[in-house]
Parts: structure tokens; C-alpha cells; sequence
């Protein structure tokens, strides 16, 4: 996956993407930004725009 579109990626596919591989591979959302060279602030404003929100106890957007 290019994680550099993330602004141009449908925001359900985006989430469903990011879910993923919250699940999968990273403990935490600031270990996927970091990762993968992403602005966590902006990836979470980004899926906000569709009423997404970041649940840090369980690791997820919903």
C-alpha cells in the first residue's frame, strides 16, 4: 500500500486500511504514523471528516 495518498483514498476504504493494519502489525497509531512516515494528527483529521475517531484503548478507528 502507497501510505502517501492518504488524502486522496476513499476515507471508508482509508479506515478499513488502517484498521487493518492496527490490528495486524502496530500496537498503537503513533507506531503506524511512524512507521510509515505519516502526520497521526492529520490521518485522524483526515478520517474525522467522515465521523471517524480514534479509540486508543482499542486501538481502532470508528
Amino acid at each position: 500500500m502507497d501510505w502517501s495518498n492518504i488524502e486522496s483514498m476513499d476515507p471508508n476504504l482509508l479506515v478499513g486500511v488502517v484498521n487493518t493494519a492496527l490490528r495486524n502489525h502496530y500496537h498503537s497509531l503513533e507506531e503506524l504514523c511512524k512507521s510509515h512516515d505519516l502526520d497521526s494528527e492529520r490521518l485522524k483529521a483526515r478520517l474525522a471528516e467522515e465521523d471517524y475517531e480514534y479509540l486508543p484503548a482499542a486501538n481502532q478507528f470508528r
